[in-house]
């Protein structure tokens, strides 16, 4: 689903990059990097072997919190540092970056 993610992302940027100039392409990436730099930060969280139930369901918890805190911390970081911001094209990215990710959560349960 990651690749996913880096595909769509990427096609946001060309899109807002081509119709918004470098700026939009810039915030595109700002938003849908910090949704894919929150999903490998959750991956390395639930990459440690256990096998109980318990563990599992407390893994998944822990990757998702850390997740949420890390875009948020990205994206704070991009709120202070970016002064060309163009809030469409940020949203943009984060949002179909962040659907993709839930997305995942649906595949994996179809899968089972």
């Amino acid at each position: 689903m990651l690749k996913i993610q880096l595909v769509v992302t990427l096609a946001i940027i060309v899109v807002f990059g081509f119709l918004g100039g470098v700026h939009a392409g810039v915030s595109a990436l700002a938003g849908g990097g910090s949704v894919i730099i929150g999903s490998l930060a959750a991956l390395w969280v639930v990459r440690e072997k256990q096998q109980d139930v318990g563990s599992v369901l407390v893994k998944l918890l822990k990757a998702e919190a850390v997740k949420i805190v890390m875009i948020f911390l990205t994206l704070l970081l991009v709120f202070k540092v970016y002064a060309g911001l163009v809030p469409l094209a940020l949203i943009s990215g984060l949002g179909a970056a962040a659907l993709l990710s839930g997305a995942a959560l649906f595949s994996i349960k179809e899968i089972n």
